[in-house]
């Protein structure tokens, strides 16, 4: 399976976002963090994401008579490149758009269900906003973007950090305006 099809399931992706920022997890973690995935799945997919070179195994330990293996990213391979990205079809898009909201989807119920959720708090927000741009436009946008993001990735996690899910989707909703007579 190659990495565009690996992460395009909701699961994985959600697995992949746990691990960020240099973590280790146990499935037992990532179950604990996605309640609403069955233990099977949950197998399933690491398994998956280790076979296909997304997750490596760090450390085992013997626990009470099993195995317990901690998974760690490799982020080299957890990327789509752009070469795959111009490759793919327009429902090679479709697929990964749904899969992508499917996990953000199940990320934010997670967050509400935890039973301490509190989204004044937590600046919880999301917005739309529809905006007119020319290509030049929206490329410095996209750059304004990533020179804010970009330098945040490499956090680790340490106390007083919480990771948060950043989500930033963009695509144009409609062809150029048809001009008017009085234009």
């Amino acid at each position: 399976m190659d990495t565009i099809e690996l992460l395009l399931h909701p699961v994985r992706l959600r697995i992949v976002h746990a691990l960020s920022g240099g973590r280790t997890l146990t499935t037992a973690h990532l179950l604990a963090r996605m309640p609403d995935t069955s233990k099977a799945t949950m197998y399933r997919q690491v398994s998956l994401l280790v076979d296909g070179g997304i997750l490596e195994v760090e450390r085992e330990q013997q626990v009470r008579g099993t195995i317990e293996r901690w998974y760690r990213l490799r982020q080299s391979s957890a990327v789509i490149t752009s070469d795959a990205a111009a490759a793919a079809s327009l429902d090679d898009y479709r697929r990964a758009f749904a899969a992508a909201m499917a996990a953000l989807l199940g990320e934010f119920n997670a967050y509400l269900d935890r039973g301490h959720a509190d989204p004044p708090a937590d600046a919880v927000g999301f917005r739309q906003h529809a905006l007119w741009l020319s290509p030049h436009e929206r490329d410095e946008l996209i750059g304004e973007l990533r020179k804010a993001i970009v330098p945040q990735l490499n956090n680790e996690p340490v106390p007083g950090r919480r990771q948060h899910l950043l989500s930033p989707i963009l695509f144009p909703i409609e062809d150029e305006p048809p001009q008017t007579s009085d234009q």
